[in-house]
């Protein structure tokens, strides 16, 4: 058997990686005898633990633990070493996060909300509160951190965001079973408004028209032509499009399922619980999406439909939004984000006069205020006429008659 990586420095015989914040740190250590043991190193209460998980399973052996079982093994210990509220404890902001983001991986939260937990905690919190107790932060301290945060010219829901995880971490820190606080300091604050919706893009019908039949050539062609498509008559998000396989296109029955979506280099299930749903399918885009299986070396019922045409895996979404780019170039058209074709499925679906209901299924909006967007573009057959209706006098009637005998 080969013996063992370099190790690494400031660790005397030990292999370590950098992991993310709150997750410990896992590293196999050698001794004189040449076994490897994987020891865990985290932080409770400002004080470093380290413990050892277990000795390393060797290659072709069925005894030790593997590196996943020594990873499950080193979140079970953090997650059963909480800090306790005895007398002289401190908790800061930094180790309150580091529990919650092991409990939030407990409690199966999505990767990308745990990272958005680690993000904000290190970059905006920490930095701010340094290694203040988290029972010692007032309103006054939230305050401070709001206008430190607008000095930085952060966008509002950006500020918003980050104190929203603050709040979080409070009521995790003010849970009977650790009661590291006494009070939220972020109940009630006053955050920056957030500016409203601006008006929504997408393209008309005939652009959409266009667009595809302006898709350059090469690998990628027949592809985005119906990747393009698909998003414009499904409102499919980006994540969910690459993450769609050939199993979740219900031929029969007309529909596209969506089971799955690609984020941060993770699949998981959508969005929301709502984001996980069914959409209608046209002839015309289940004539598409046939044409580009017949073409496609990925035909497989688990294979992804819009997979990368030379390796089967998932396509780079920058790289998509890029063609979509030269596209829109290619045809004329104006600029427009990949999202923009989303926002081209509502607008035409509300004109067609699909109920906002139903359009917040197909959509996979959580509320229905989100899907309120379009209703400025859902048909007003009748409206007009009452208008007329309601302002109809003689006086107007011989005004507008004149204006339509008058040459001039």
């Amino acid at each position: 058997m080969g013996g063992p990586p370099a190790a690494g420095p400031g660790y005397d015989g030990a292999v370590s990686e950098r992991r993310s914040y709150g997750a410990g740190s896992l590293s196999a250590r050698v001794d004189g005898r040449g076994r490897e043991t994987w020891y865990g190193r985290w932080h409770v209460n400002g004080q470093r633990v380290q413990r050892a998980l277990g000795p390393k399973r060797a290659s072709g052996s069925r005894a030790g633990l593997t590196k996943a079982a020594a990873e499950a093994e080193l979140r079970r210990q953090i997650a059963t070493a909480r800090p306790t509220r005895a007398t002289g404890d401190r908790v800061t902001v930094a180790e309150a996060s580091a529990q919650y983001i092991v409990a939030a991986e407990r409690r199966g939260r999505k990767l990308s909300t745990r990272q958005n937990i680690e993000s904000e905690t290190r970059v905006h919190l920490v930095p701010f509160f340094g290694d203040r107790s988290i029972d010692s932060v007032t309103r006054a301290d939230v305050l401070d951190l709001v206008t430190v945060l607008e000095g930085k010219r952060l966008a509002p829901k950006t500020i918003r965001n980050v104190v929203a995880t603050l709040s979080a971490l409070y009521r995790f820190a003010l849970h009977p079973d650790r009661r590291w606080a006494t009070s939220n300091p972020c109940a009630e604050i006053e955050l920056p408004a957030v500016a409203e919706r601006t008006e929504i893009r997408f393209l008309t019908v005939d652009q959409v028209g266009l667009l595809v039949a302006n898709v350059p050539a090469g690998i990628f062609q027949e592809l985005d032509r119906a990747i393009f498509l698909c998003t414009a008559m499904t409102g499919l998000r980006k994540g969910e499009l690459v993450a769609l396989r050939w199993r979740d296109v219900d031929w029969p029955a007309q529909r596209i399922r969506v089971r799955q979506n690609f984020t941060r280099g993770e699949f998981g299930t959508p969005k929301s619980r709502r984001s996980t749903r069914s959409v209608p399918m046209s002839d015309e885009l289940a004539g598409e999406l046939e044409r580009l299986h017949q073409t496609s070396r990925w035909q497989g019922d688990a294979e992804l439909v819009f997979a990368h045409p030379l390796t089967g895996g998932v396509q780079p979404k920058a790289r998509i939004s890029l063609r979509l780019h030269a596209a829109l170039t290619a045809a004329g058209l104006p600029e427009r984000r990949f999202h923009d074709l989303r926002h081209t499925f509502g607008t035409a679906m509300a004109a067609a006069g699909v109920p906002l209901r139903t359009l917040q299924e197909w959509l996979g909006h959580r509320d229905l205020a989100t899907t309120q967007i379009y209703s400025d573009y859902s048909p007003s057959a009748g409206e007009a006429e009452m208008v007329a209706r309601a302002f109809f006098s003689s006086r107007l009637s011989s005004y507008f008659e004149s204006t339509d005998d008058d040459p001039t």
